[in-house]
């Protein structure tokens, strides 16, 4: 009988080889600008299944940060962060699961930058299957410097070069980022502790 602890090692494993066919397969993709969408492509294997045989939640987590890593190689702007000694974070996302992926079944993940505003970066990602959404999700991220600290937004639109005229942030996105920054402060005073 397996362990939870190997299961967790077989996962990390599994997403390590994952990482590695991703990278070597975004070579031979064609070029973006940071402001166009990318596209990756997955296939369900068995270390990505839970209990139901069914993609694990958190697994999609994991495939998104393959997803923005598509667009930020694709782009040049990895390399470009990179140079500055500046890394990304992710501070807060939302994911609405529409549909369950099962083994063997290839998807699709779409990234793509919808916004900024005076301290976040937004980005929104889709899974898709064929045309149909399985899960969509919207992401809070910003960058990090190396040395301490974290980088102003401007500093980082003025590597991206000019954004389209009609980036505007949605303003649903901007309401989500508002609620979710005051939910993170806790649960209040009327939670109950057990």
């Amino acid at each position: 009988m397996t362990s939870r602890r190997g299961v967790q090692e077989d996962r990390a494993v599994n997403m390590y080889f994952r990482l590695l066919l991703f990278l070597l397969r975004v070579r031979r993709k064609s070029p973006l600008s940071i402001w166009d969408t990318s596209h990756a492509s997955f296939r369900v294997n068995p270390a990505d299944l839970d209990v139901q045989r069914h993609m694990n939640n958190g697994r999609y987590l994991s495939i998104m940060d393959l997803g923005r890593m598509d667009l930020m190689l694709r782009s040049g702007f990895w390399k470009k962060v990179t140079d500055q000694g500046w890394y990304p974070v992710v501070a807060g996302q939302t994911i609405t699961y529409r549909r369950s992926l099962t083994l063997g079944q290839k998807f699709d993940v779409a990234t793509r930058v919808i916004g900024y505003d005076e301290r976040w970066i937004y980005m929104e990602q889709v899974f898709r299957r064929g045309s149909t959404v399985i899960a969509d999700a919207i992401v809070r991220a910003r960058f990090l410097r190396t040395s301490g600290g974290s980088v102003d937004v401007q500093e980082v639109l003025a590597l991206t070069g000019d954004a389209p005229e009609d980036q505007v942030l949605p303003e649903w996105v901007g309401r989500w980022n508002r609620e979710s920054s005051a939910h993170s402060r806790g649960l209040g005073e009327n939670s109950r502790e057990r």
